[in-house]
């Protein structure tokens, strides 16, 4: 048993009787994209008609219409490199806008790119910029985030007191593992679950988790697992092993909810992922579940 497990899932009957009445949720939704396609449009959204429309702060209102969201962080959309810093301007004018509620931004860059660091430092002074995430999946091919350059760059962001959303193949987190090890002054955040084969055998996932769970600069997002039932017939039952896990393997204090909206409607709607989330999650102590959805967030991303 994981030395978090007893701790996170309280078993124990005192624990289940404090997880019956809750007050209202307060969310902090720690993973949202948005995107204006008169502003920018993410050239991957030509091959996903699914997708390709806009996905503004309007439309995620819509969307999570009911559930209680007091705070969100900007996660970058995968443009071309060479949008990155319009990208990054327009995720610093979200978070400096009164009528949403992101309070801080995971920027999109290329830490391996030479001009990198005159990249990112001028960013880094805006309050609003918590992060930075490249895509280490698709195209990206293993051990790309080992090369040296790429090291230097992620070492870099931790110098500057920006963390680092890992987003990649299940297969490829050995990788991340090694990342995280290389470089305990910056800190990380496991999206996506690891990305883990939803469907297939969790050995190896879960031994890749807890490695990776195992370092005290990352912290695991329980998001976007929920894009992997996309034209599957499922339950809350197929997703509960995942995010048992999760929550067994980074303990109480190191896991936050994501939504993962709009790509989350690839296998279902924001609002049935939450449900979803609180089923599955219904039984452990209450205030966990708090620091889950709304307290670690606030700390790992530092907002205000």
């Amino acid at each position: 048993m994981a030395p978090n497990r007893r701790e996170f899932l309280g078993w124990t009957a005192a624990a289940a009787l404090s997880a019956g009445a809750d007050a209202p949720v307060s969310y902090v939704d720690s993973h949202v994209h948005i995107w204006d396609l008169d502003r920018l449009r993410p050239p991957w959204l030509a091959g996903d008609p699914q997708l390709d429309h806009n996905a503004r702060w309007s439309e995620y209102q819509k969307a999570s219409a009911g559930v209680n969201v007091v705070k969100a962080v900007y996660l970058e959309v995968d443009v071309a490199p060479h949008q990155h810093e319009q990208e990054a301007r327009l995720a610093i004018e979200l978070c400096r806008d009164p009528s949403n509620a992101i309070t801080g931004a995971v920027i999109g860059g290329r830490p391996a790119a030479e001009d990198f660091a005159a990249y990112i430092e001028p960013l880094a002074k805006d309050p609003a910029v918590k992060g930075l995430r490249q895509v280490l999946h698709g195209a990206t091919p293993a051990g790309y985030c080992l090369q040296p350059r790429f090291v230097d760059g992620i070492r870099k962001l931790g110098s500057l007191g920006l963390s680092f959303d890992l987003c990649m193949r299940h297969a490829d987190l050995p990788d991340a593992a090694k990342l995280v090890e290389t470089v305990p002054d910056t800190a990380f955040i496991l999206d996506h679950c690891g990305n883990p084969p939803l469907f297939g055998d969790l050995t190896a996932w879960k031994r890749d988790v807890d490695r990776i769970a195992a370092r005290p600069n990352v912290v695991g997002k329980v998001s976007g697992i929920i894009a992997s039932v996309k034209g599957r017939t499922w339950h809350s039952d197929d997703l509960a092993p995942v995010i048992r896990h999760m929550l067994e393997a980074f303990g109480p204090d190191r896991v936050l909810f994501g939504g993962d909206w709009p790509v989350c409607t690839l296998g279902a709607p924001l609002q049935t992922w939450i449900t979803t989330l609180a089923q599955v999650v219904k039984h452990i102590p209450a205030e966990n579940r708090r620091k889950l959805y709304h307290d670690n967030a606030i700390r790992v991303y530092r907002l205000t």
